[in-house]
């Protein structure tokens, strides 16, 4: 009995301490990402984003 004491002491202690907050790299990084895309397609011509779309949509209506 003393077991499941213990475990469920352990479980309830886990759920409700508050978590650890996110590394500065992965801040960074997470920011990074939601830019890069933006970034990217102000590099591209319209010809090429075009070209990318298409060859998305094709990928995702391709059967596997």
């Amino acid at each position: 009995m003393a077991d499941l004491n213990r475990l469920a002491h352990r479980l309830v202690k886990e759920a409700t301490e508050p978590r650890e907050k996110p590394s500065r790299a992965q801040v960074n990084g997470r920011k990074g990402g939601l830019n890069g895309g933006k970034a990217r397609a102000a590099k591209l011509s319209p010809e090429q984003r075009s070209e990318i779309a298409r060859r998305a949509a094709a990928a995702r209506w391709a059967e596997d």
